[in-house]
């Protein structure tokens, strides 16, 4: 398998070097096996496309953008690596994108119509760029076959593993994850996610009834209230606070009151009922669903997993 890892400005070199090496580990594991050497890497440079020479080396059967640490280069690629990476494609290259890398892969207009993740942190960014992609954040990775996303900046791993799996065997794979020391189990990304409500929207009178929230979020809320607060009527009050948030504000409270949760479990000796009550559930059973529901773990799993 010949696989290309792109270096464009600002990729996480750690990434670009872990791939390769984890990429070499797995042949070792390989050979071990008697399956010789699977997996050639190829370093590709974004500023001297187009590369490879198809008369020098074998085509690229996978293609990999790496995550992005700092630099906005991923915001706006050059219209080489685009067409590079659609070209790569039409000869039958798997695309795959970690992290920020998913902006890169989605300027091609590959993604349109299909489904991708991308790190939680910047999912709503990517979806106003991108409305045409169905982007589900809660994933770490979706192999879609010929395209492959994965979310956060660690899972460069994930994707690596994922790789292997698919053009040897989940034994190979398996046994790569326990030389790396790596859970092979399937995750979410969600597990990790945190809840960063959007503040810099410009509307001021959503601004005032968030900053509310924020402060009574273990408080019954009504709203007709944050409506007459925000001087607007019920309906337009809930056009606006959709379209500056995205998210409805019984949503939103949610949202707020389940992070509010995690970071108690995360603090404090509570017991799940004390944290419920806690952030505004006078139902247990209602906090335990909506927070299988954002975090995809009960509350004791949570706690298991960060304490």
């Amino acid at each position: 398998m010949q696989i290309g890892i792109v270096h464009y400005p600002g990729a996480l070199l750690s990434a670009v070097q872990g791939m390769t090496e984890q990429f070499y580990l797995a042949n070792r594991i390989c050979a071990q096996q008697g399956l010789g050497e699977v997996f050639k890497t190829h370093f590709c440079d974004s500023l001297k496309l187009p590369y490879p020479d198809s008369e020098a080396l074998t085509p690229l059967q996978v293609v990999i953008l790496p995550p992005c640490l700092e630099d906005s280069y991923y915001l706006a690629p050059s219209a080489a690596l685009v067409d590079w990476l659609s070209a790569s494609h039409r000869q039958g290259a798997i695309i795959c994108s970690v992290c920020a890398g998913a902006f890169v892969l989605a300027a091609t207009g590959l993604l349109d119509g299909r489904q991708a993740t991308t790190h939680w942190a910047l999912a709503d960014d990517f979806s106003r760029r991108f409305p045409q992609v169905r982007v589900d954040s809660n994933k770490l990775l979706i192999n879609d076959a010929d395209l492959i996303t994965s979310g956060g900046l660690m899972s460069w791993i994930d994707l690596g593993l994922e790789l292997v799996a698919q053009f040897t065997n989940p034994h190979t794979m398996r046994q790569l994850g326990k030389y790396l020391i790596v859970d092979t189990g399937r995750r979410e990304q969600r597990y990790y996610r945190s809840f960063t409500p959007r503040l810099d929207h410009g509307d001021r009178a959503i601004l005032a009834v968030q900053h509310r929230l924020q402060r009574d979020f273990s408080r019954p809320v009504l709203i007709r209230a944050l409506a007459e607060q925000a001087h607007l009527t019920e309906r337009t009050f809930l056009r606006r606070f959709l379209g500056a948030t995205g998210l409805k504000p019984t949503e939103y409270l949610q949202r707020l009151r389940i992070q509010k949760a995690c970071e108690l479990i995360e603090s404090n000796g509570l017991t799940v009922e004390k944290v419920a009550a806690a952030v505004g559930y006078e139902d247990l059973s209602a906090f335990r669903k909506t927070f299988i529901k954002l975090t995809g773990q009960t509350p004791k799993e949570f706690k298991k997993r960060f304490c």
